[in-house]
């Protein structure tokens, strides 16, 4: 075979094992190359593999006695403006993308991708979202509490255990806290993704209402083009009164 024709074989997800061993018997410089590169890159997603199999530690625990169960996760307590957006998400056996992981390891155009392919292999998925309002009344934590009661409440589906990322949610189903729980189970990651994009693409509509606070490029948070506008125009609507510095605006 030409070097070109073993690189184009090698890019395929299944290959022949005879003919790997076969590979291994040429000794051209470009095939030993390219047979490293490939082999690098199997080892690579085996590890991946391995690791997102690791994630479903907690859900298999209690898959194997049919009980249903959700991952709750929630982005957006620090901003300055805009709501906590929280989701929760439940999976079955079936779900195989690999790449879902803690949103905040993953790129924007990573996420983007994966957030249509979570909905499509979720079981159910439901979205919470609490208001600047909200958050001024009752604070940052309750609000954010409320907003993945939510969340729960919008799932199609009833769980029978959920699977928190360290906060302790007002409802009756049974929980378990996980501290960094987007990097223990699959059901938290998959809702830190739909969280963060479902809340971004809520920032990108406002930037179209506010468009002097650069809500695309922070998502609401205290940059220093936000804290610019901030001074220069004041607060909107969906800023949050009860956070420092907007909260210098109302004494």
């Amino acid at each position: 075979m030409k070097i070109k024709e073993i690189k184009e074989l090698l890019v395929q997800d299944h290959i022949d094992s005879d003919l790997l061993k076969e590979l291994k018997l040429d000794e051209r410089a470009g095939v030993k190359k390219l047979l490293a590169s490939y082999e690098r890159k199997q080892e690579k997603l085996a590890k991946k593999k391995a690791e997102f199999l690791n994630r479903f530690t907690y859900e298999k625990r209690y898959w194997k006695d049919k009980v249903i169960v959700a991952g709750i996760d929630e982005v957006g307590r620090g901003p300055l403006a805009g709501p906590v957006v929280t989701a929760a998400v439940i999976l079955d056996n079936d779900f195989d993308l690999i790449d879902v992981n803690d949103s905040k390891k993953l790129s924007p155009e990573r996420r983007l991708e994966l957030y249509p392919e979570i909905l499509k292999q979720a079981v159910s998925v439901g979205i919470g979202v609490k208001n600047a309002d909200v958050i001024d009344q009752i604070n940052i934590y309750e609000a954010d509490r409320l907003a993945m009661a939510d969340a729960v409440k919008n799932l199609h589906l009833k769980p029978d255990l959920l699977l928190v990322d360290a906060m302790d949610i007002p409802i009756d189903i049974t929980q378990i806290k996980l501290i960094k729980g987007d990097a223990k189970s699959n059901s938290i990651a998959a809702a830190s993704i739909v969280a963060k994009v479902f809340r971004d693409k809520l920032m990108d509509d406002y930037a179209k209402v506010y468009p002097q606070y650069d809500f695309p490029h922070n998502a609401g948070y205290g940059t220093a083009k936000h804290i610019a506008a901030l001074k220069k125009y004041g607060p909107t609507p969906i800023h949050r009164k009860t956070f420092a510095p907007v909260s210098d605006f109302f004494n």
